[in-house]
């Protein structure tokens, strides 16, 4: 018998349940099926029963024969633009790594930084930190730290194909999940749904969110995070190989071995330089993020440096995330479309009726963040529930500002919570270097750590720098 098969029996049980429950006050029972195989795909990933593209595709599967979504609005999710971002991206890193640049970056960085892994984890977290003011999007970024990253790994001789990826790179692939929940808190303008969200703050009212006022408030807990996430990944998410004294000898003279930049190295550097230079203006110049990663993808293939070989290679592991994030982002999306996220919202403001403002804030930033688990985007949590939770934490008495920037840091704190809260997860996801089950442990554990920061740092220094 499968070992996998009780757990499958155990999901099927649960989805059946859940199905025939009488849908809470407020929610439509089609709204109440969809959460229900929703909910059941995310535990069986958890539990380990099914790998996520298969559990994906059934949830996709039943919810169409069940009648709960029609086909056009199941499909949908497959023509979304950000989410062919980030197969390109695959693809280019994968031509970053093929024409020796990215050997190359891994290289300087060791010489550098490389005495040991925690190094390198603090160093790759601070350059997401000082870049991201000029990318609008974090899944932007992502494009641009997965292949050094990547390399870092690869030169670092942690390489999924022979098995020895837990040596450094499952470790480096998960503190740059981390690190990305952090730099997008820390600049108004480093994730798309940050300005958006000031919007919606002052459209109810709480004017004053300012590119300043953002950074000062979010500076203190941020900085507190980016102290001790890699150190608490290390011990908790421990790379086999800590200690590196020899690596930026050993790294400096593979660089002289290298030489020159070739050919290659030089035409993947410009074009890699061009599409991050456009990425981090496109809110500027009204460019197409995706337009600009195709592109790039494009001048690569021209030049010889990507071939349908490499596709061949490559396009498994980015067909496989692209089918299952699609599916995913879908369900989501319909979830909130059909009002369930507005009702949860409704039944809030009527169970926190009465309570002291201070418990009222915390329940409703700890709900905040929980919920995430049932979206597959953070910019669609924020559209869906942002004024919601803000209009019942205000007439509750919570200060108005504190709110208003808090629930904003969530909505970038939260990121990491599992492999699809947010399309910057997904390279690292779909990396091979993470496991399934060590995603979810470990993200969870990296959310709640940033909640806690955030509430326990974050809301006094809120309250005395912009209060």
């Amino acid at each position: 018998m499968d070992i996998k098969l009780p757990r499958v029996i155990i999901m099927l049980v649960f989805l059946a349940i859940l199905w025939f429950v009488p849908p809470p006050w407020g929610v439509t029972p089609q709204a109440w099926h969809l959460f229900a195989i929703f909910i059941t795909c995310i535990l069986a990933v958890v539990i380990g029963a099914n790998p996520i593209l298969t559990t994906a595709i059934i949830a996709a599967v039943v919810a169409i024969f069940l009648g709960v979504l029609d086909p056009v609005k199941a499909y949908s999710g497959f023509g979304k633009a950000f989410i062919l971002l980030i197969v390109v991206a695959f693809l280019v890193a994968s031509a970053v790594i093929k024409s020796g640049l990215g050997k190359r970056i891994a290289y300087m960085l060791i010489s550098k930084f490389g005495k040991s892994t925690l190094r390198l984890g603090y160093c790759m977290v601070f350059t997401d930190m000082l870049i991201a003011p000029a990318f609008p999007s974090n899944v932007a970024r992502s494009g641009v730290l997965y292949p050094i990253t990547l390399a870092l790994a690869r030169g670092g001789g942690s390489r999924v194909e022979d098995g020895t990826q837990k040596k450094m790179g499952s470790y480096l692939m998960m503190n740059c999940m981390a690190g990305l929940s952090l730099s997008s808190s820390l600049w108004l303008t480093a994730m798309v749904a940050n300005p958006i969200g000031a919007k919606m703050a002052a459209d109810a009212g709480v004017e004053g969110i300012s590119f300043g006022s953002w950074f000062l408030a979010a500076s203190v807990p941020v900085f507190a995070g980016f102290i001790i996430l890699p150190l608490l990944l290390y011990k908790l998410f421990a790379p086999e190989v800590k200690e590196t004294p020899e690596a930026p000898k050993s790294a400096a003279e593979e660089l002289q071995k290298m030489g020159p930049m070739s050919r290659d190295e030089w035409i993947t550097g410009i074009t890699f330089a061009i599409m991050v230079a456009l990425w981090a203006l496109s809110g500027k110049l009204g460019i197409d993020k995706t337009a600009v990663a195709f592109g790039g993808l494009a001048v690569l293939m021209v030049a010889g440096i990507f071939t349908i070989d490499d596709l061949k290679a490559q396009g498994g592991s980015a067909l496989s995330t692209f089918i299952w994030f699609s599916i995913l982002y879908t369900m989501s999306s319909q979830l909130n479309e059909l009002g369930f996220m507005k009702a949860v919202g409704n039944q809030l403001s009527s169970d926190l009726q009465g309570l002291s403002w201070p418990v009222v804030y915390v329940a409703i930033v700890v709900l905040y963040v929980v919920l995430h688990y049932v979206f597959v985007s953070q910019t669609a949590q924020m559209l869906a529930l942002y004024s919601v939770f803000l209009g019942v934490a205000v007439q509750s008495g919570v200060p108005p500002m504190l709110i208003a920037l808090m629930l904003l840091f969530a909505t970038n704190f939260f990121s990491a919570i599992t492999p699809q809260a947010a399309g910057a997860n997904v390279l690292c996801a779909g990396s091979g270097y993470l496991a399934q089950g060590d995603m979810y442990r470990m993200g969870g554990i990296i959310t709640l750590v940033n909640l806690l920061i955030f509430l326990i740092i974050g809301t006094p220094w809120i309250l005395l720098v912009v209060m």
